[in-house]
């Protein structure tokens, strides 16, 4: 149906759910833990899970080098929920030395909505959506600062939640665990 091979950063973290919606999709699903992986893929999915230990692994395998050169290169369309986000992200506010990607304008506040106990749900209004996304935030991050050409798709409570910069997306939250497609299908739609 899509046509594209999307990839699942699958160092650490909820990469299962995410590839589980895709196939639901109908979409052919590459697990992605080395550069070589990346070939094949027109789009990657970075999870939630501990965006430490997710900026690591992927210094550790050059992972981030590889999707650095592919973003560059206009190859890649990349999609960040939650750590993953935070892994995106040019400046994570109170961690200047945690390794990231560092390919979206923005600056991120890891944990802003609370700790574990205090996840909660929510529906957002969304950008392109006919009708509110029920979105699933477990120690969620907020986008502080975005930077030009940064699109806002969903704020809660002012707070900016999602977001998108020419063919990345970063979210706050986890829409993998909702059973919801309409974002990983908005996602597809950036991927050629």
């Amino acid at each position: 149906m899509w046509g594209v091979k999307i990839g699942v950063l699958a160092l650490q973290g909820d990469f299962r759910e995410h590839k589980l919606m895709l196939q639901g999709l109908g979409v052919e699903v590459v697990e992605v833990r080395k550069p070589q992986h990346l070939r094949e893929v027109a789009g990657l999915i970075v999870p939630g899970g501990e965006s430490t230990t997710i900026g690591k692994l992927a210094k550790e395998y050059d992972l981030d080098k590889a999707v650095r050169r592919r973003v560059e290169e206009g190859s890649l369309a990349v999609w960040g929920t939650c750590a993953g986000a935070i892994w995106l992200a040019k400046e994570i506010i109170g961690y200047p030395d945690q390794l990231k990607a560092g390919i979206l304008d923005i600056s991120i506040h890891r944990n802003a909505f609370g700790r574990q106990v205090e996840s909660f749900e929510e529906d957002l209004e969304v950008k392109g959506l006919d009708r509110p996304f029920h979105a699933v935030f477990i120690r969620a991050p907020v986008i502080q600062k975005t930077g030009p050409g940064l699109e806002v798709l969903a704020k809660k409570g002012g707070q900016v939640v999602f977001v998108r910069q020419g063919k990345i997306l970063a979210s706050s939250f986890h829409p993998e665990l909702t059973g919801d497609p309409r974002l990983h299908s908005m996602f597809l739609g950036l991927c050629d």
